[in-house]
Protein backbone atom coordinates (compact mmCIF):
# COMPACT_ATOMS: atom_id res chain seq x y z
CA UNK A 1 0.00 0.00 0.00
CA UNK A 2 1.39 3.55 -0.93
CA UNK A 3 1.97 5.56 2.47
CA UNK A 4 0.16 8.44 3.03
CA UNK A 5 2.02 11.67 4.85
CA UNK A 6 0.67 12.80 8.23
CA UNK A 7 0.00 16.51 8.35
CA UNK A 8 3.82 17.93 10.32
CA UNK A 9 4.67 14.13 10.49
CA UNK A 10 7.80 14.19 13.00
CA UNK A 11 10.71 11.27 11.82
CA UNK A 12 9.75 7.89 12.70
CA UNK A 13 12.56 7.84 14.56
CA UNK A 14 11.28 9.96 17.31
CA UNK A 15 8.58 8.36 18.40
CA UNK A 16 8.89 6.53 21.20
CA UNK A 17 6.56 4.00 22.38
CA UNK A 18 5.40 5.85 25.34
CA UNK A 19 4.75 8.82 22.78
CA UNK A 20 3.01 6.45 20.57
CA UNK A 21 0.85 5.24 23.44
CA UNK A 22 0.22 9.52 24.18
CA UNK A 23 -0.34 10.47 20.72
CA UNK A 24 -2.85 7.59 20.24
CA UNK A 25 -4.26 7.54 23.20
CA UNK A 26 -5.84 10.83 23.89
CA UNK A 27 -9.21 10.91 22.56
CA UNK A 28 -10.14 14.43 21.21
CA UNK A 29 -13.72 14.58 19.82
CA UNK A 30 -13.91 17.50 16.69
CA UNK A 31 -17.15 18.87 16.24
CA UNK A 32 -18.56 18.88 12.75
CA UNK A 33 -15.66 16.62 11.45
CA UNK A 34 -15.96 12.78 9.63
CA UNK A 35 -19.16 11.35 8.17
CA UNK A 36 -22.26 13.18 9.83
CA UNK A 37 -24.84 10.01 9.74
CA UNK A 38 -24.08 7.75 12.37
CA UNK A 39 -24.24 3.91 10.85
CA UNK A 40 -27.22 3.60 14.09
CA UNK A 41 -29.25 6.08 12.15
CA UNK A 42 -28.61 5.28 8.57
CA UNK A 43 -27.47 1.81 8.28
CA UNK A 44 -29.47 0.37 5.59
CA UNK A 45 -30.16 -4.07 5.72
CA UNK A 46 -31.83 -3.72 2.37
CA UNK A 47 -29.81 -1.16 0.32
CA UNK A 48 -26.75 -3.31 1.63
CA UNK A 49 -28.09 -6.89 0.01
CA UNK A 50 -29.40 -5.12 -3.38
CA UNK A 51 -25.81 -3.33 -3.48
CA UNK A 52 -24.10 -6.99 -2.99
CA UNK A 53 -26.22 -8.65 -4.86
CA UNK A 54 -25.42 -6.64 -8.29
CA UNK A 55 -21.73 -6.03 -7.61
CA UNK A 56 -20.50 -9.11 -6.14
CA UNK A 57 -23.85 -12.04 -6.77
CA UNK A 58 -24.97 -14.98 -4.55
CA UNK A 59 -21.31 -15.40 -3.25
CA UNK A 60 -20.69 -11.75 -1.78
CA UNK A 61 -24.51 -11.95 -0.69
CA UNK A 62 -23.79 -15.56 1.95
CA UNK A 63 -20.78 -13.52 3.54
CA UNK A 64 -23.18 -10.81 3.78
CA UNK A 65 -25.42 -12.35 5.65
CA UNK A 66 -22.94 -14.20 7.76
CA UNK A 67 -21.89 -10.64 8.51
CA UNK A 68 -25.63 -10.09 9.72
CA UNK A 69 -26.10 -13.14 11.65
CA UNK A 70 -22.48 -11.82 13.47
CA UNK A 71 -24.18 -8.13 14.20
CA UNK A 72 -27.34 -9.89 15.90
CA UNK A 73 -25.15 -12.32 18.02
CA UNK A 74 -22.68 -9.69 19.48
CA UNK A 75 -25.48 -7.49 19.97
CA UNK A 76 -25.54 -6.19 23.58
CA UNK A 77 -22.36 -8.50 24.12
CA UNK A 78 -19.66 -7.21 26.41
CA UNK A 79 -16.89 -5.57 24.57
CA UNK A 80 -14.10 -7.74 24.98
CA UNK A 81 -16.48 -10.33 22.96
CA UNK A 82 -17.10 -7.73 20.34
CA UNK A 83 -13.81 -7.32 19.41
CA UNK A 84 -12.22 -10.56 19.40
CA UNK A 85 -15.02 -11.76 17.06
CA UNK A 86 -15.37 -8.81 14.80
CA UNK A 87 -11.66 -8.77 14.37
CA UNK A 88 -11.41 -12.81 14.11
CA UNK A 89 -14.55 -12.66 10.82
CA UNK A 90 -12.76 -10.01 8.91
CA UNK A 91 -9.25 -12.13 9.44
CA UNK A 92 -10.75 -15.38 8.60
CA UNK A 93 -12.80 -14.46 5.36
CA UNK A 94 -10.73 -11.99 3.75
CA UNK A 95 -7.55 -13.10 2.15
CA UNK A 96 -4.96 -10.25 2.20
CA UNK A 97 -4.15 -9.70 -1.43
CA UNK A 98 -1.77 -6.42 -2.52
CA UNK A 99 -3.96 -3.26 -3.82
CA UNK A 100 -2.76 -3.69 -7.35
CA UNK A 101 -3.70 -7.48 -7.79
CA UNK A 102 -7.16 -6.63 -6.63
CA UNK A 103 -8.06 -3.20 -7.74
CA UNK A 104 -5.14 -2.60 -10.86
CA UNK A 105 -4.24 0.59 -8.18
CA UNK A 106 -1.29 0.79 -6.16
CA UNK A 107 -3.41 2.15 -2.82
CA UNK A 108 -7.32 1.77 -3.15
CA UNK A 109 -9.42 1.94 0.33
CA UNK A 110 -12.28 -0.81 0.26
CA UNK A 111 -15.47 -0.29 1.78
CA UNK A 112 -16.58 -3.16 4.39
CA UNK A 113 -18.73 -4.51 1.52
CA UNK A 114 -16.18 -4.65 -1.02
CA UNK A 115 -13.45 -6.19 0.94
CA UNK A 116 -16.52 -8.56 1.83
CA UNK A 117 -17.23 -9.24 -1.64
CA UNK A 118 -14.03 -9.34 -3.25
CA UNK A 119 -13.03 -11.37 -0.13
CA UNK A 120 -9.78 -9.87 -0.97
CA UNK A 121 -8.19 -6.84 0.86
CA UNK A 122 -5.10 -5.23 2.27
CA UNK A 123 -4.76 -3.67 5.74
CA UNK A 124 -6.57 -0.56 5.34
CA UNK A 125 -9.85 -2.72 4.07
CA UNK A 126 -9.38 -5.07 7.31
CA UNK A 127 -9.57 -2.20 9.70
CA UNK A 128 -11.89 -0.20 8.18
CA UNK A 129 -14.07 -3.34 8.33
CA UNK A 130 -13.59 -3.44 11.68
CA UNK A 131 -14.24 0.07 12.79
CA UNK A 132 -17.50 -0.06 10.93
CA UNK A 133 -18.52 -3.38 12.51
CA UNK A 134 -17.73 -2.05 15.85
CA UNK A 135 -19.60 1.30 15.75
CA UNK A 136 -22.55 -0.22 14.10
CA UNK A 137 -22.08 -2.84 17.16
CA UNK A 138 -22.83 1.10 19.59
CA UNK A 139 -18.83 0.29 21.02
CA UNK A 140 -18.26 4.53 20.58
CA UNK A 141 -16.34 6.22 17.66
CA UNK A 142 -14.46 8.20 19.89
CA UNK A 143 -12.86 4.41 21.18
CA UNK A 144 -11.54 3.61 17.68
CA UNK A 145 -8.83 4.64 15.80
CA UNK A 146 -7.37 3.84 12.78
CA UNK A 147 -3.68 4.25 13.34
CA UNK A 148 -1.11 4.42 10.29
CA UNK A 149 2.42 2.61 11.72
CA UNK A 150 5.62 1.54 9.99
CA UNK A 151 5.62 -2.47 10.35
CA UNK A 152 9.15 -3.65 11.18
CA UNK A 153 9.16 -7.30 9.16
CA UNK A 154 10.80 -9.94 11.09
CA UNK A 155 13.86 -9.19 13.34
CA UNK A 156 15.35 -6.88 9.78
CA UNK A 157 15.28 -3.26 9.93
CA UNK A 158 12.96 -3.02 6.90
CA UNK A 159 9.56 -1.96 7.57
CA UNK A 160 6.28 -1.17 5.63
CA UNK A 161 3.43 0.79 5.69
CA UNK A 162 0.74 -0.90 7.55
CA UNK A 163 -3.03 0.48 9.51
CA UNK A 164 -4.31 -1.68 12.25
CA UNK A 165 -7.15 -0.73 14.44
CA UNK A 166 -6.54 0.71 18.14
CA UNK A 167 -9.59 0.45 20.58
CA UNK A 168 -9.04 2.65 23.90
CA UNK A 169 -11.50 1.48 26.81
CA UNK A 170 -10.91 5.16 28.17
CA UNK A 171 -8.84 8.20 26.51
CA UNK A 172 -6.12 7.55 28.46
CA UNK A 173 -6.47 3.63 28.68
CA UNK A 174 -3.54 1.97 26.60
CA UNK A 175 -4.72 1.09 23.05
CA UNK A 176 -5.91 -2.74 21.95
CA UNK A 177 -4.14 -3.80 18.83
CA UNK A 178 -6.54 -5.56 16.06
CA UNK A 179 -4.73 -6.89 13.45
CA UNK A 180 -4.66 -8.90 10.07
CA UNK A 181 -0.91 -9.64 10.89
CA UNK A 182 -1.02 -11.03 14.24
CA UNK A 183 -4.57 -12.70 14.94
CA UNK A 184 -4.62 -11.82 18.68
CA UNK A 185 -5.96 -8.30 19.86
CA UNK A 186 -2.82 -7.58 21.79
CA UNK A 187 -1.72 -4.51 23.60
CA UNK A 188 0.09 -1.94 21.95
CA UNK A 189 2.93 -2.16 24.35
CA UNK A 190 3.42 -5.63 23.20
CA UNK A 191 3.84 -4.74 19.22
CA UNK A 192 7.15 -3.51 19.60
CA UNK A 193 7.13 -4.48 15.90
CA UNK A 194 4.87 -0.98 15.01
CA UNK A 195 6.24 2.46 15.08
CA UNK A 196 2.75 4.56 14.97
CA UNK A 197 3.26 8.02 12.41
CA UNK A 198 -0.82 9.27 12.79
CA UNK A 199 -3.93 8.27 13.53
CA UNK A 200 -7.81 8.94 12.53
CA UNK A 201 -11.52 8.21 12.89
CA UNK A 202 -14.77 9.84 11.42
CA UNK A 203 -13.93 12.73 14.15
CA UNK A 204 -10.50 13.81 13.73
CA UNK A 205 -6.56 13.41 12.51
CA UNK A 206 -3.84 13.17 15.06
CA UNK A 207 -0.30 13.36 13.94
CA UNK A 208 2.52 13.70 16.41
CA UNK A 209 2.46 14.29 19.75
CA UNK A 210 -0.13 16.60 19.71
CA UNK A 211 -3.53 15.71 21.66
CA UNK A 212 -5.76 17.33 19.52
CA UNK A 213 -7.41 17.04 16.33
CA UNK A 214 -5.21 18.20 13.14
CA UNK A 215 -7.13 18.23 10.49
CA UNK A 216 -11.10 17.35 8.99
CA UNK A 217 -9.95 13.44 8.43
CA UNK A 218 -12.64 14.54 5.15
CA UNK A 219 -10.36 17.03 4.30
CA UNK A 220 -7.25 15.89 4.26
CA UNK A 221 -7.65 11.84 3.59
CA UNK A 222 -8.76 11.56 -0.06
CA UNK A 223 -8.83 8.08 0.40
CA UNK A 224 -11.10 8.24 3.21
CA UNK A 225 -13.60 11.05 1.83
CA UNK A 226 -14.04 8.35 -1.45
CA UNK A 227 -15.08 5.23 1.35
CA UNK A 228 -17.36 7.41 3.26
CA UNK A 229 -19.06 8.26 0.32
CA UNK A 230 -19.22 4.73 -1.49
CA UNK A 231 -20.34 3.35 2.24
CA UNK A 232 -23.07 5.73 2.37
CA UNK A 233 -24.41 5.03 -1.33
CA UNK A 234 -24.38 1.16 -0.36
CA UNK A 235 -26.17 1.50 2.69
CA UNK A 236 -23.55 1.52 5.29
CA UNK A 237 -24.16 5.52 6.72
Amino acid sequence: MAFMPAPTRPPLKQLSRRQFLATVGAVVLGAGLGFHASPATAFNPQRLRQSMQQQYGQSGLAVLEEWFAMLERLRGQEVQMQLREVNDFFNRRVRWIDDIHVWGQKDYWATPLEAMGKAQGDCEDYSIAKYITLKQLDVPGERLRMIYVRARIGRSQISQAHMVLGYYSTPSAEPLVLDNIVPSITPASQRTDLDPVFSFNSEGLWAGSTTQSRADPLARLSRWRSVVERMQSQGFI
